[in-house]
């Protein structure tokens, strides 16, 4: 392993191989029709991980094992896919209401996954909790995001104002922004340690790129949760969100309550207040 994988990225490999190679055929040791001695479970890791922390492209193994490009981008998608089945209720659950409750009020950040739908749709059917908090005296149901211009009035979305005038307007600009930066940061620091994310994607189909995405995030947490800097803890007891079937009458209150245009711009300028006046009581 030590030939494929450089030093430095060792540290990286937390992952339980047994646990996720198991129930998957490809991962067996076999042999071709002359008998001869195929790659084993650790060599087809080995090399995923490598490509996954090192960005290159699957043709540059045939320089270290003999590996084919077909199988490295086998190994890849086949691993990555494990990862995500074996650990993904544990290390992508969704936050618990605690979780949320202890976030600071304008400290969510802007949304960054793969399928941007699926947020909604977690929210439409209540797999996600939801967040109730009040701010200036106004009482909210759900949590928010911190977005940009492009996202629709939702009162999910928090949007800074393109053209700020006043002074409270422009205080409030860049606040949002930059606390939009957090998730960057976040975004960065995966990239620091799973190159792949950083490169050209065009080398793999969909599916291919959404297991890798969410193979490096579950094992960037693995490592996280392992130097005991973890925040949050799987409680596989903790009682399931009620759910709610598209087409109810209670999914359909929740788009109209979602879409509505009011609420987001009355929670912009809640927020605006608070920061804004608030932060001035402070320094006074």
């Amino acid at each position: 392993m030590g030939g494929i994988l450089p030093p430095k990225s060792l540290h990286l490999v937390a992952v339980d191989f047994v646990a996720v190679t198991t129930g998957y055929e490809f991962f067996q040791l076999r042999y071709d029709a002359r008998g001869r001695r195929g790659f084993t479970t650790l060599q087809k890791c080995a090399a995923a991980i490598r490509l996954m922390v090192m960005g290159e492209s699957p043709d540059t193994m045939d320089d270290y094992i003999r590996m084919s490009e077909r199988i490295t981008r086998e190994s890849l998608y086949t691993l990555s896919r494990g990862v995500v089945e074996t650990f993904g209720d544990v290390y992508l659950q969704k936050p618990s209401l605690h979780d949320l409750q202890e976030l600071a009020v304008g400290s969510k950040n802007d949304v960054s996954v793969l399928d941007q739908s699926l947020i909604f749709d977690d929210l439409l059917n209540g797999k996600t909790p939801d967040a109730p908090f009040t701010v200036n005296g106004n009482d909210y149901k759900y949590g928010y995001y911190l977005t940009d211009g492009i996202y629709p009035q939702y009162s999910t979305f928090v949007k800074a104002f393109r053209h700020p005038v006043e002074e409270r307007d422009n205080f409030f600009k860049r606040r949002q922004e930059g606390a939009r930066k957090d998730i960057e940061r976040a975004f960065g620091a995966l990239k620091a340690k799973w190159h792949i994310v950083e490169h050209a994607a065009r080398l793999f189909d969909l599916e291919t790129l959404r297991y890798i995405m969410y193979a490096c995030i579950i094992m960037h947490n693995m490592v996280v949760e392992d130097k005991g800097r973890s925040i949050a803890h799987y409680i596989p007891t903790e009682p399931r969100h009620v759910q709610f079937q598209p087409g109810t009458t209670e999914y359909l209150y929740r788009v109209v309550d979602i879409q509505d245009a009011s609420k987001h711009i009355q929670l912009r300028e809640d927020l605006m207040d608070y920061i804004f006046y608030g932060t001035n009581n402070d320094n006074e």
